[in-house]
């Protein structure tokens, strides 16, 4: 029978692949007007968008960074994905499946 690590231990896997996944996502929802303008300029310039939104781009880059590089925001998605591995750990069901059940506001 496999053990289970410490409650705290990360493999490499999920200090470079996982968390950094959950990191993007919520940063995405948190810069979710500089993803709309940026989406929207690129919708309206077509082949230009390159040369049209570089204003747009710079400011998304900008709110993604901010996030990217606090150390505070590391924490918060490391802490909700150890919450998310410890319950799949007790009810062998993945987050994704378990949020399947609720409807999506997309």
């Amino acid at each position: 029978m496999e053990v289970d690590p410490p409650a705290s231990h990360l493999r490499h896997v999920e200090k470079d692949v996982l968390i950094p996944k959950i990191m993007r996502e919520k940063a995405r929802e948190r810069c979710s007007e500089q993803v709309q303008d940026f989406t929207k300029c690129c919708k309206d310039s077509g082949i230009l968008m390159v040369v049209k939104c570089r204003k747009e781009n710079s400011a998304l880059k900008e709110c993604l960074t901010a996030h990217y590089n606090d150390p505070a925001f590391y924490e918060e998605c490391k802490m909700e994905y150890l919450k998310e591995r410890e319950e799949f750990r007790k009810t062998g069901i993945p987050t994704k499946k378990r949020l399947q059940k609720l409807p999506t506001s997309m």
